[in-house]
């Protein structure tokens, strides 16, 4: 039998019903963040509106709780970024990466890891701290000083203060070492994470899967063995797209909401075809050349413009000229984030 082709329209719905952007729902933050698999967090308020958007009566404060209590910590995963991720999947995407030519696999990362955790472990700690701490003790300066930094404190679970991961967040970054997470098989791992990103972010090329986590290739292939049997289809340009079985697959036909998404948002990186949510015309305008993410909103479920925060309120720049219908959910849907901009 054929494989089903999906048209965009279909992926669109799909995507949208996984990453809680078609129906909002009443989840915790912690729940939020493991069904997404993580949240970018570069820029600190992003996982709040981020969480916003897609829930119901949420609160900062809910977050910041987590956050102190480390049930949820801010760690270098996928892609080498910053994200919000549960402490039980910092055990998981830590195991699943720890065969990926990262910064944290060099020779100097390795031989450092111990004395670095150490530093951390006396207390919070500076990147001009510890760089100076590899000069003195250590004898690195320059470039090699500040990658065997970074690949180090990776290494040796040494993670930013969740000071850093507050709506108001402190100025500077400072790192602290995390207790050893639970040891995981790597491949097992991987399997379990490839798993929770088809069923949150699917159905998925490889190649989609590759953006997304950066793992290699035979590291992915091994891992995507454990998870069969998969759903396979096909889009619109004849690429195989895998799925987990049972996953929702919506109607086209249902309505889309209007919604606002924060810079670096998940849904605009996870794939290598973002064209399913943003319109290949307005890439370059979202996903600038530094690597920096707009913040969007969806109209139809697709990004239809950028919006900002003014001394007024919320302003939005619509890439086209919206209809009326549009124009007044998309004031009703700011005045919404206003209001949560503002608590």
């Amino acid at each position: 039998m054929d494989e089903r082709v999906l048209t965009l329209r279909e992926l669109n719905r799909a995507t949208l019903a996984r990453q809680l952007l078609l129906e909002r729902k009443r989840l915790s933050p912690a729940a939020v963040i493991e069904r997404l698999v993580g949240m970018q967090a570069q820029w600190p308020p992003a996982p709040y509106v981020g969480i916003w958007t897609r829930t119901t009566s949420f609160r900062r404060e809910a977050l910041e709780r987590k956050l102190a209590g480390t049930a949820v910590v801010k760690a270098t995963v996928m892609r080498q970024t910053l994200h919000l991720v549960t402490r039980r999947d910092y055990a998981l995407l830590r195991a699943a990466l720890s065969e990926t030519n990262y910064y944290d696999q060099a020779s100097d990362a390795k031989r450092l890891a111990p004395a670095v955790r150490e530093l951390a472990a006396a207390g919070p700690v500076t990147t001009p701290e510890a760089l100076a701490y590899l000069e003195d003790v250590h004898g690195l300066t320059g470039r090699r000083a500040r990658l065997a930094w970074r690949g180090a404190r990776v290494r040796a679970h040494v993670l930013h203060h969740h000071e850093t991961a507050l709506w108001h967040a402190r100025p500077g970054g400072r790192f602290v070492a995390f207790e050893e997470p639970e040891a995981h098989d790597p491949t097992e791992a991987r399997a379990a994470i490839l798993r929770r990103y088809l069923a949150a972010f699917g159905p998925a090329s490889r190649r989609d899967i590759g953006a997304w986590s950066m793992m290699h290739v035979p590291e992915l292939s091994r891992a995507l063995e454990r998870l069969e049997p998969l759903r396979r289809f096909r889009d619109e340009h004849g690429r195989e797209l895998l799925d987990v079985p049972g996953a929702p697959l919506p109607d086209v036909k249902i309505p889309a909401p209007v919604r606002f998404l924060p810079k670096w948002d998940n849904v605009l990186l996870a794939f290598a075809d973002r064209t399913r949510v943003l319109p290949e015309q307005y890439r370059k305008t979202v996903i600038r050349m530094n690597g920096d993410v707009a913040q969007t909103f969806l109209i139809d479920g697709f990004v239809a413009g950028t919006w900002s925060v003014t001394k007024g309120g919320v302003a939005t720049e619509p890439f086209a000229p919206l209809s009326r219908a549009a124009q007044r959910e998309l004031k009703q849907e700011a005045g919404r984030l206003e209001a949560f901009l503002a608590d």
